[in-house]
């Protein structure tokens, strides 16, 4: 407020005083309770405005917002972000926009203020899709490296010998190092991502395969995991912190 912004009661006045309305919130429902209703974004949107979903949402959601912001006269574009808080705070995320060609170039200078490595990705909702998957295949890293510890524990293996024989070799990638800084270090915020949420975004991906017709066989075991530790009241604790779980969980304590 005191950089001269002024505070908006509701969505649809937002949307009425703004040329571009971007937002970033946990769920595809919350996108659409947002945009849609008497005082949401659509009710007050400009003509020519653009909106962008910069959280992870539901292809399939993305794709029925763009089309009635469409017929209504605006503009929509999906452009979900990667990396960690850390990287948004220096203005480093990755981001994977999709949408007209057009709009893409019209919206790249925002896009470079907020990312380090910024993508044009597809259509509408190709940003969506491509996050989702991206999601999925890291928590299938992080679950599979947090039972990689606890199997390590279990069986009486010091932790950090684990990890330097593991990230000797191929196996050896962010993912890896994220969850040993807490499994072996203890600092918990170097992925500090919620399980809540990586729970929500690998069953997106899977809900999502399922209108594709297709069945994975790998995400399925991360989300089940998952959901196990948000199940037991760890939702709330970071994905970094997941090897804690299993851990207890192999010990019997979870």
């Amino acid at each position: 407020m005191g950089r001269g912004a002024t505070e908006a009661a509701t969505y649809k006045d937002l949307a009425a005083a703004s040329d571009i309305i971007g937002f970033c919130v946990t769920t595809s429902d919350a996108v659409e309770s947002a945009m849609g209703g008497e005082t949401g974004v659509m009710a007050g949107m400009r003509p020519g405005a653009m909106i962008i979903d910069f959280g992870t949402s539901e292809p399939g959601s993305t794709k029925r917002l763009g089309a009635e912001v469409t017929a209504k006269g605006g503009r929509y574009m999906d452009a979900p972000l990667g990396r960690t808080p850390a990287h948004a705070m220096d203005g480093k995320l990755n981001i994977m926009a999709g949408g007209r060609a057009e709009d893409y170039e019209s919206m790249k200078p925002l896009f470079d203020q907020l990312g380090e490595n910024v993508f044009h990705v597809g259509d509408l909702a190709a940003g969506h899709t491509i996050k989702l998957i991206n999601n999925c295949f890291a928590m299938t890293m992080a679950t599979g490296m947090s039972e990689a510890f606890g199997m390590a524990v279990a069986a009486g293996v010091d932790k950090q010998i684990l990890y330097d024989v593991m990230a000797a070799g191929p196996l050896h990638s962010g993912m890896m190092d994220f969850i040993k800084a807490n499994a072996v270090d203890g600092n918990s915020d170097k992925l500090a991502f919620s399980l809540v949420n990586a729970r929500k975004d690998v069953n997106y991906a899977l809900k999502m395969c399922e209108g594709l017709g297709i069945s994975p066989q790998v995400g399925p075991g991360a989300f089940k995991l998952l959901d196990e530790a948000v199940e037991s009241g760890w939702g709330d604790k970071h994905v970094a912190q997941m090897s804690q779980f299993v851990e207890e969980k192999f010990s019997g304590k979870a």
